[in-house]
C-alpha cells in the first residue's frame, strides 16, 4: 500500500496543470415595486415585465441533452428589499400523465414532479440553499455543502402551484431571513434551477452540469442585478406549548410544557439559533436491538434543533449530537455500593437539557463560524434503605456545559481548511474532556482530484486517569471521469477517546484503503446508468505494530431504462484478530477466514405496486459460523393520498462466538446462535400537503442460545481451550422483544406553525428463555404492561417584522 502512494500523488499532479472553465450562464434580475400575490397562478402583470430564461439540460439519465420542445422550462425572478421573488413555468404535451403524490414537508422522493431553486449566496460553489416544491404542493428546503443536502434544516419560504393543460407553474416568495449573504452594495450569487420530470424519468437543470467531474455545486450560474437592499430584521420566535398524558402499569402522570426557539440575524451572514426550555417529548422512537458487541448502539438523531443547520458543527464528525441529553454517564453507579436493604428507588434514564444555542454563519471571505453550547440539568439517582426506609441521593450527572468551536475558511475550487474544537466541562469534580482537529479538504485546479484528512487531539481529565489522544487521516481520491479511484490511511493510538461529545468505537489502529470504480455517466440502450467498484483494505494495529487482517471485494450497481434497479457484491477476508470482542486491553479472538456475498433489487416506485428485497450470506473458513440476512419490503401507492409499506427482516447467525463473562482471570467466549426477526408498518394518509395522519408499527425479536459445553477460555494467540463454564448460576440465553406504535396528526396551519397530536405505545420484554418460538415470545411480551402516552404539541411562527407593522397600525 505505501508503494502505491507516491505514484498516485504524482499521478494527480500531472492532471492539475490547468484550470477548467465552467461555462456559466446569467440573469440579470430586477427589482419590483408591485408584489405578487403568491397563489401558483402567474396571472400578475408583474410577471409579463421580466425577462425569462430557459434552455435547460438533461443531467439525469442523459448529460448535456436540450430539454425536449414539449417539456419546456421558463423562470423569471424579481426583488424586493424583504424577498426573492421567481416564478416557473413547467410545460408538458401531457398534464394529465404529471404524477402528484401527496407528502409532507421535505418529504419530496415521492412520486411527485419538482422543480427547485438553489441559491449560492457567496457565489463560492460549495454552499447552497435549497427551496424546492412538488406538482403537489409539498415544500421542502435545504442547505447543502459540496453536494451534501441536509433536508432536517427548515426555514419559512412561500411557494404555491396551479395547473392547466399546458403544465404546472410555480410561484416562490423566498425571504432575506431564509438566507445569509455578504454585506455589499451589489449582490452576486450563484444560481441554479432543477426540474424533475417523473413519469419520463428525467432530470434538468439551467446551468448545465458535467456529471463526470466534481460535484452539482460546482455548476452554477449567476444571479446578478440585485443591489442597495436594506433586508429588514431577521428575528422570528417559535413559541410552543405541549401536553403529555402518560400511562404505565396501572399510574398515570398529566405533565404541560411551554418554551420558545428563536432565530436571530445577528448580520446579514450570521444567525442565532436559541431554544429555551426545550421539550423533545415527541422526538421518533428509536430502533433499539439487541445489543451483544463490544460497542455502545447509536441512533440517529431525531430532535429538530440539533438537525437543522448544523453543517458546520459536523466537520469531521467530532459532534455526535445524542450525547446531549442522553443516558447519565454515571448511570450504572446507582446500583454500584448498594447496602444490604438498599434498592433504587429512581434513576432516570435521560438527562434533562435547560437551554442550547447555536451561532453560525460565513463572511464575505469564505470564513465559516460557528458556535455551539449546551447546559444539562444534574441528574440524581434516589436510593432507598427498605428497612430504616431513609433515602439518600446519588449524582449520575452533574450539571454540565458542552460547547463546539468550528473555524472553516473556504478556498479556491471548492476547496476548505476547518479547525474545530469540542468541550466539556462538568461541574464538580467530575470527567472533563476537550477534542482540537486541523481539516483539509483540496481540490486540484481541474477539480480531477481531491486531497483531504484531518488531525485530531483528543484530551481526557478524569478523577484518576488523565489521557491524551491522537487521531489521523489522509485521503486521495480521482474526482474526474468514468474511472476513480481513492487511496486513504486511518490512524488512531490507544489512548484515542471522543466520546464525552462525539462517537468513536475503535482505538490503536493504522489501517490503509484502496477503492477502485469504473462508471457510466450516459444511458445505453438497457441501463440508465451503471457502476462496478471494488476495495482492499488492509488493517494494522498501531502499537504495537500487529497485522490484524486483509479485506477485500467486488460489487456492482446497475438501473434499468424500466427503474428496475439492482446490485450486490462479493466479499472475503484474511484471518482477523479481534481486539475488541474481548473487553480486555491487549487481548484479542481470532477471527476465521470469511466469505460472503449480497444482492438487492428495487423496482419501479412509479408504479402502484413496488418492491425491495435484500439478501446476504457470509460464511467462515474451517468454521461453523454463518450468518444469513433477508428483507423484502414492499409497498403499495392506493392514491395520491394514501400509502402503505411493510417491511420484514431475519437473520440468522449460527455458530456465533462472543464475549461472555470473565471469571478470574478467564476470559470466557461462548458459541452461540442469534436469531433476529424485525416487522414494520408504516402509512400515511395526506389530506393535502399541510395535513396528514402517519402510522408507524416495529416490532423487533432476538434470541441468543448458547451451546452448552461449548465455552471456551480465551488464550493469548486468540485462540480458546475448552472451559467448564457454570451455566447454572450464569444464564446468559437472551430472549429480547420490543413493539413501539407511533400514530401523529400533523397539520401547518400557517407558515412555520403546526400542531401535532400523537399517540405512542411501547412493551418491552427481556428474559433468559431463548428458546421460546415467535408466537410465544409475542404472548410473553403483551403479558408485559404497557407504555401509554398522548400528547399534543402546539408551536407558532412569529416573525418581528409583521409584529412590529401590526403594532404601527394600532
Amino acid at each position: 500500500m505505501k508503494s502505491l502512494v507516491f505514484p498516485l500523488i504524482l499521478l494527480s499532479f500531472l492532471y492539475s496543470n490547468a484550470q477548467d472553465s465552467i461555462k456559466q450562464k446569467e440573469y440579470n434580475t430586477t427589482k419590483i415595486t408591485e408584489i405578487p400575490k403568491i397563489d401558483g397562478v402567474l396571472d400578475d402583470a408583474i410577471w409579463d415585465t421580466l425577462p425569462e430564461l430557459g434552455d435547460f439540460t438533461m443531467f439525469d439519465p442523459e448529460n448535456g441533452t436540450p430539454e425536449l420542445d414539449t417539456h419546456k422550462t421558463k423562470v423569471k425572478i424579481g426583488y424586493t428589499d424583504e424577498a426573492i421573488y421567481v416564478a416557473a413555468y413547467m410545460y408538458d404535451n401531457e398534464p394529465d400523465k404529471i404524477l402528484r403524490q401527496f407528502s409532507q414537508r421535505d418529504q419530496f422522493y415521492t412520486q411527485a414532479d419538482f422543480f427547485a431553486v438553489i441559491l449560492n449566496t457567496y457565489n463560492n460553489s460549495i454552499n447552497e440553499t435549497k427551496f424546492l416544491v412538488t406538482s403537489a404542493g409539498t415544500l421542502a428546503d435545504a442547505t447543502s455543502e459540496n453536494g451534501r443536502d441536509d433536508w432536517s434544516w427548515n426555514t419559512v419560504f412561500k411557494a404555491e402551484i396551479s395547473f392547466d393543460d399546458k403544465g404546472w407553474y410555480a410561484e416562490y416568495r423566498i425571504p432575506y431571513s431564509a438566507l445569509r449573504f455578504p454585506k455589499k452594495k451589489e449582490q452576486l450569487w450563484g444560481l441554479q434551477f432543477y426540474r424533475q420530470i417523473k413519469h419520463l424519468n428525467t432530470s434538468y437543470s439551467w446551468n448545465y452540469i458535467d456529471k463526470s467531474t466534481g460535484n452539482e455545486s460546482q455548476y452554477s450560474g449567476l444571479l446578478t442585478g440585485i443591489k442597495d437592499i436594506s433586508p429588514p430584521t431577521r428575528l422570528s420566535f417559535y413559541p410552543f406549548a405541549a401536553v403529555n398524558q402518560e400511562f404505565f402499569d396501572g399510574s398515570n402522570e398529566t405533565t404541560f410544557s411551554a418554551g420558545m426557539d428563536i432565530k436571530y440575524g445577528i448580520s446579514d451572514s450570521f444567525t442565532l439559533d436559541a431554544t429555551l426550555i426545550p421539550d423533545f417529548g415527541q422526538a421518533k422512537f428509536d430502533d433499539v436491538t439487541l445489543n451483544l458487541g463490544p460497542f455502545e448502539q447509536t441512533f440517529s438523531e431525531n430532535r429538530a434543533f440539533f438537525t437543522e443547520g448544523t453543517e458546520l458543527f459536523n466537520k469531521g464528525n467530532l459532534f455526535y449530537s445524542r450525547r446531549v441529553g442522553n443516558t447519565p454517564s454515571a448511570f450504572s453507579t446507582a446500583y454500584n455500593n448498594l447496602g444490604d436493604n438498599e434498592t433504587v428507588l429512581e434513576n432516570p434514564e435521560s438527562v434533562k437539557l435547560l437551554n442550547a444555542i447555536k451561532v453560525s454563519g460565513r463572511t464575505k471571505d469564505g470564513l465559516g463560524i460557528g458556535f455551539f453550547n449546551s447546559v444539562t440539568q444534574k441528574t440524581e439517582a434516589e436510593i432507598v434503605d427498605e428497612v430504616t426506609r431513609e433515602h439518600r441521593k446519588v449524582v449520575t450527572e452533574p450539571t454540565t456545559n458542552y460547547n463546539v468551536f468550528v473555524l472553516d475558511q473556504q478556498l479556491k475550487n471548492s476547496s476548505s481548511v476547518s479547525l474545530v474544537n469540542t468541550n466539556v466541562t462538568r461541574n464538580g469534580h467530575y470527567r472533563d474532556a476537550n477534542v482540537s482537529a486541523l481539516l483539509f479538504g483540496i481540490n486540484n485546479k481541474k477539480r480531477s482530484f481531491k486531497y483531504s484528512g484531518k488531525a485530531v487531539m483528543s484530551y481526557v481529565n478524569d478523577i484518576d486517569n488523565n489521557k491524551a489522544g491522537f487521531s489521523t487521516n489522509f485521503d486521495i481520491d480521482r474526482t474526474k471521469g468514468r474511472l476513480r479511484y481513492s487511496i486513504s490511511n486511518r490512524i488512531a493510538n490507544k489512548t484515542y477517546d471522543i466520546n464525552d461529545l462525539g462517537i468513536s468505537q475503535r482505538i490503536n489502529y493504522n489501517n490503509s484503503n484502496l477503492d477502485l470504480s469504473y462508471q457510466s455517466f450516459e444511458p445505453t440502450k438497457t441501463f440508465n446508468k451503471y457502476r462496478i467498484n471494488g476495495w482492499f483494505n488492509h488493517n494494522r494495529r498501531l502499537l504495537p505494530d500487529v497485522f490484524v487482517n486483509n479485506s477485500y471485494g467486488v460489487g456492482f450497481f446497475a438501473a434499468t431504462v424500466k427503474r428496475l434497479a439492482f446490485g450486490g457484491h462479493i466479499r472475503g477476508g484474511s484471518k482477523r484478530k479481534d481486539f475488541y470482542e474481548p473487553r480486555t486491553e491487549d487481548r484479542y479472538l481470532e477471527r476465521p477466514k470469511m466469505v460472503g456475498s449480497n444482492i438487492w433489487v428495487s423496482t419501479d416506485f412509479r408504479k402502484k405496486f413496488a418492491v425491495e428485497s435484500n439478501i446476504n450470506y457470509s460464511t467462515f473458513i474451517d468454521s461453523e459460523q454463518k450468518g444469513l440476512y433477508m428483507r423484502i419490503e414492499p409497498r403499495y401507492r392506493f392514491s395520491n393520498n394514501f400509502s402503505l409499506i411493510y417491511a420484514i427482516s431475519r437473520w440468522v447467525g449460527s455458530n456465533q462466538t462472543g464475549y461472555v463473562n470473565t471469571v478470574g482471570d478467564d476470559i470466557i467466549i461462548g458459541q452461540r446462535d442469534v436469531k433476529n426477526l424485525e416487522n414494520s408498518i408504516t402509512a400515511s394518509y395526506n389530506f393535502s400537503s399541510k395535513q396528514a395522519i402517519n402510522f408507524s408499527l416495529r416490532n423487533f425479536w432476538s434470541t441468543a442460545s448458547y451451546s452448552d459445553n461449548k465455552y471456551g477460555s480465551l488464550n493469548i494467540d486468540g485462540t480458546l481451550t475448552p472451559f467448564n463454564y457454570d451455566t447454572v448460576n450464569n444464564d446468559h440465553n437472551t430472549n429480547f422483544n420490543i413493539w413501539n406504535i407511533d400514530l401523529t396528526y400533523n397539520w401547518r396551519f400557517a407558515p412555520g406553525s403546526e400542531a401535532i397530536l400523537l399517540y405512542r405505545n411501547k412493551i418491552f420484554n427481556q428474559d433468559e428463555f431463548s428458546e421460546r418460538n415467535f408466537s410465544d415470545s409475542a404472548d410473553e411480551l403483551f403479558r408485559q404492561p404497557i407504555q401509554h402516552n398522548v400528547s399534543l404539541k402546539i408551536v407558532y411562527y412569529l416573525d418581528y417584522n409583521n409584529i412590529k407593522g401590526l403594532l404601527k397600525k394600532t
